[in-house]
């Protein structure tokens, strides 16, 4: 291609990205080469990547993996055996018992598919789910990819609309576009700790009819990235809003296992459909969404997910089986491990449990530690997490970095984050990734790290922010 303009107009039209994770791997090359900094590392905590941060690996996870990926360590001793009758079974899902062969299904392998479905109806409470409606992919953001596909209009059609949070993912702003979709803002109430509200659902969907043809409903819950848990009220509500609209329900749920605010509790959005009667359950299509990624397991680099398909029409459903999806073999293993963990009286029992109360217990007191002090500074608000790994401060600019950051063609976020990397080898995501562009700046950071690379961020960026305001501690 000699020019941009030959390139596929719908890629051209994807938002720039932010790229801060560019300029930290500049400014890391250039300590590895011997420049000297005011820090000697950089730590990123714009994303949830808690193994890259220092949080240490489940055991059962990785041992169970090692010996799938390597047989021979089957015949080692000093493994616990229910590590070894794990792998076994694991393998006698794979081709051949092998984790080198294809999927044999471009849905996901059928034994582990099962293994999904089983965890699902434990978790909510007896009501059933179908293997088949269980598709597999690298991600929870591949398998949403796969919805919007759907979903989307071709060109020279009305374009396609979602109804999504703002703030939402940071993810989900160039998942849409790459899909020529227009992301349909409803926005969530910060002084209400990041709540939604039902009146703002009918604005949002009232003003994109204007403008385009809204067909689906995005949900994160608990809430990415502000940390918000929705109570089961709200959740009946947005399932009647989704059925009254013939809205598709497109539920993230990846942190479901990270609730923490007192007297809070992870609902899923299916439990709640059955539970609303057949007039629901029968009616309402949903497609939610799991991952390997989520903060217990943190296995982010072997990218896998799932998504569970709620009355779907089998003749539609039929597009998202398709050979060029075929998931990877080691990340479904690795989510019928989190589907199906040690049980009591198992060898691997006692340190899981431990292990995974050590990170449960981690976030959450990070979380509360975080928000406290963020909260002290002046010039920064932040609404306490319930859930989730992020903390989605806000931030009181004086109009001089505004108008600086507007004379550089940035957002003041950006120019925040910015000027944090450089001076304090700190990597935190703008609020403008999330979705706001406005003037309402905020920055978004992840709390699922040691608690001592915790606290060595909240000291920099607390020095930072007050020498950027020039307010003495």
């Amino acid at each position: 291609m000699r020019s941009v303009l030959e390139v596929n107009r719908r890629v051209r039209g994807i938002r720039d990205p932010v790229n801060l994770q560019s300029l930290a791997a500049q400014i890391s090359q250039q300590i590895a080469q011997g420049e000297q900094k005011a820090f000697t590392k950089v730590i990123d905590l714009s994303s949830c990547d808690p193994h890259r941060t220092g949080m240490q690996p489940i055991s059962f996870v990785r041992q169970v993996l090692s010996m799938c990926c390597y047989p021979e360590l089957l015949k080692e001793e000093s493994f616990p055996l229910d590590v070894k009758q794990k792998t076994q079974k694991l393998l006698e899902a794979c081709n051949g018992g092998s984790i080198g062969s294809y999927s044999s299904s471009t849905a996901g392998l059928p034994p582990i598919r099962r293994s999904v479905a089983e965890f699902l109806t434990r978790r909510d409470g007896g009501i059933n789910s179908n293997p088949e409606d269980i598709i597999f992919s690298s991600g929870s953001q591949k398998t949403l990819a796969m919805m919007i596909r759907l979903l989307s209009h071709e060109d020279g059609q009305t374009q396609t609309g979602v109804l999504a949070p703002l703030p939402c993912p940071h993810t989900l702003p160039m998942l849409l576009d790459e899909r020529g979709v227009k992301l349909v803002p409803y926005r969530l109430l910060e002084n209400r700790g990041w709540a939604l509200d039902l009146e703002e659902l009918h604005r949002a969907l009232m003003t994109a009819r204007r403008q385009c043809d809204p067909r689906a409903i995005y949900i994160s819950n608990p809430g990415n990235p502000t940390g918000h848990v929705q109570d089961r009220e709200t959740i009946e509500k947005i399932i009647h809003f989704a059925a009254s609209e013939r809205l598709v329900l497109l539920v993230e749920e990846v942190y479901q296992d990270s609730v923490f605010g007192q007297d809070k509790e992870f609902l899923s959005y299916k439990k709640v459909l059955f539970e609303m009667g057949v007039s629901y359950s029968e009616k309402v299509e949903m497609a939610s969404f799991h991952s390997i990624s989520t903060a217990i397991m943190g296995e982010c680099g072997l990218r896998g997910g799932y998504m569970e398909l709620i009355n779907l029409d089998p003749a539609v459903k039929k597009f998202l089986f398709h050979p060029s999806c075929s998931p990877s073999i080691l990340p479904q293993l690795a989510m019928e491990i989190m589907a199906n963990p040690p049980a009591p009286g198992d060898a691997s029992y006692e340190k899981f449990t431990q292990e995974v109360l050590l990170r449960a217990e981690t976030l959450s007191q990070n979380a509360g530690r975080a928000c406290k002090l963020l909260n002290a500074l002046p010039g920064m608000s932040c609404q306490p997490a319930m859930g989730g790994v992020f903390l989605y401060p806000r931030l009181h600019l004086p109009a001089e970095i505004i108008e600086e950051a507007k004379k550089l063609q940035l957002s003041a976020d950006v120019l925040y984050c910015q000027r944090l990397l450089e001076e304090e080898g700190i990597c935190l995501g703008p609020g403008c990734e999330n979705g706001h562009n406005d003037e309402n700046f905020h920055i978004r950071l992840c709390v699922l790290a040691p608690p001592a690379v915790l606290e060595d961020v909240l000291t920099r960026l607390c020095s930072f922010h007050r020498h950027l305001l020039n307010r003495p501690d």
